[in-house]
């Protein structure tokens, strides 16, 4: 593993942090809102709509991060590769599955899900889209220029 960290580990940790804590806003707006939509059943389908929606994307981050962890080692291109597809074939799966399992689970408040959903991946976009604009990075980065002999 490299000791040397990638000038996007910053970026994608800002984009952790505060996707989380809007997440959590979004998932107590949710459980309020489906609570006088429809009770009980209104209250737990938002919370897991809006948990659908801010762990999915979060995880993609979470995957890029993991697999930085080997920036500078020889096989780092295809295990960063390997490990962020990966998730994203793993993720789209899961989620497929997810969406299959819940559709048929009797108490979910459909509209309620779907909305709470809808709310947490648009937060989760405008969270990515408001780190990415304010965070500054160089065009050119994460490489090392070969030293010079001032005596040439």
């Amino acid at each position: 593993m490299s000791p040397n960290p990638v000038s996007s580990n910053p970026v994608l940790q800002t984009v952790l942090r505060w996707g989380i804590t809007v997440g959590v806003v979004v998932i107590v707006a949710a459980a309020v809102i489906g609570f006088v939509v429809a009770a009980g059943a209104g209250l737990w389908s938002g919370v897991i709509g809006a948990l659908v929606g801010v762990v999915f994307p979060a995880l993609t981050a979470v995957s890029i991060l993991v697999a930085n962890r080997w920036f500078g080692t020889p096989n780092y291109i295809p295990i960063f590769f390997g490990i962020v597809m990966g998730g994203w074939v793993l993720k789209f799966v899961v989620v497929i599955v997810a969406l299959l399992i819940l559709s048929r689970v009797e108490w979910i408040v459909a509209p309620v899900f779907y909305f709470s959903l809808v709310a947490a991946a648009i937060a989760s976009l405008v969270v990515d889209f408001v780190v990415l604009s304010r965070m500054r990075l160089p065009g050119v980065s994460d490489i090392s220029l070969p030293q010079t002999n001032p005596e040439d």
